[in-house]
């Protein structure tokens, strides 16, 4: 029994679903208290966001330490400035990297500017639905993964899935499962070895969707926000991203490949890879 608790599969299964059924069913109570009350809807959606958010941390938090019978250092708050900083100014310029190539394609068109304040209230929404995220892909399916199969492994391993998820959409195609494995996969995966803290993947995850969606106005998975900037985006797919938006463009693709070899190659002179678990003790 004691095998069959600590085998990495089950460590997955068990952690997402406790955090995913405890956090859903709080975050569904919460829409139904609300929903009586003179809340908006957006208001509403920030609220519940975040409900499920803190429940999926604690969650995370109390499970693994008592799970692995250690302190779940990784949410550790320190240098969360550096980690918070850093992690906002990658997802930023990368996001600008790829509408610049779209500009210079004559893809992006920006049609008028609209006030910050309008997209301001959707900072805190965006952070809560990065945190959700990276706990439970990072924290979870990645952090276990890694410490079985080693950092490499893991690495392409976390891309390959979630290129294969993309690819299999019915709008999926290979040019946006490369640029998402690149993104969610290697990049994210990359900056959590780095740094061996939540808090960095989840600022690049927040500043990546935040500058796409509410900044340069680009479709998100065929949704289309209010944004600081109204734009018009259009040409060929493989530029654009189609359906997904610019995280599914091959420059975008190209961009996280790059910031994930250089943060690859830090971590690799600071010696922070894992090795597979069968070379563990190998010289």
């Amino acid at each position: 029994m004691q095998k069959i608790l600590n085998f990495p599969i089950t460590k997955m299964v068990i952690g997402l679903a406790l955090c995913l059924s405890i956090g859903l069913a709080g975050q569904s109570g919460t829409n139904k208290l609300l929903e009586n009350t003179s809340l908006n809807k957006d208001s509403i959606e920030l609220v519940s966001a975040w409900v499920l958010a803190i429940l999926v941390l604690i969650i995370y938090k109390f499970l693994y330490g008592f799970y692995e019978k250690r302190k779940i250092s990784e949410l550790s708050t320190h240098n969360l400035a550096f980690n918070a900083t850093a992690g906002i100014l990658i997802g930023l310029i990368l996001q600008s990297l790829i509408i610049y190539v779209m500009y210079l394609n004559k893809d992006f068109r920006i049609i008028s500017v609209n006030r910050f304040s309008d997209v301001l209230s959707s900072l805190l929404f965006w952070v809560a639905a990065a945190t959700t995220a990276e706990i439970l892909f990072i924290g979870i399916v990645f952090r276990i993964t890694e410490e079985k199969l080693g950092s490499w492994l893991a690495l392409i391993l976390f891309a390959i899935i979630f290129g294969a998820l993309h690819f299999f959409t019915p709008n999926g195609n290979w040019v946006a499962s490369f640029a998402i494995a690149m993104h969610a996969g290697f990049l994210l995966g990359a900056a959590y070895i780095y740094s061996r803290n939540l808090w960095f993947p989840i600022a690049i995850h927040f500043a990546w969707d935040f500058a796409q969606s509410r900044i340069f106005g680009a479709t998100v998975n065929g949704t289309i926000m209010k944004s600081l900037l109204t734009t018009k985006i259009e040409g060929s797919k493989i530029i654009t991203g189609g359906y997904f938006g610019p995280h599914g463009s091959l420059q975008g693709g190209l961009f996280c490949l790059i910031a994930g070899a250089l943060i690859m190659r830090l971590s690799l002179k600071q010696h922070k890879i894992i090795r597979p678990y069968w070379r563990a003790g190998v010289n």
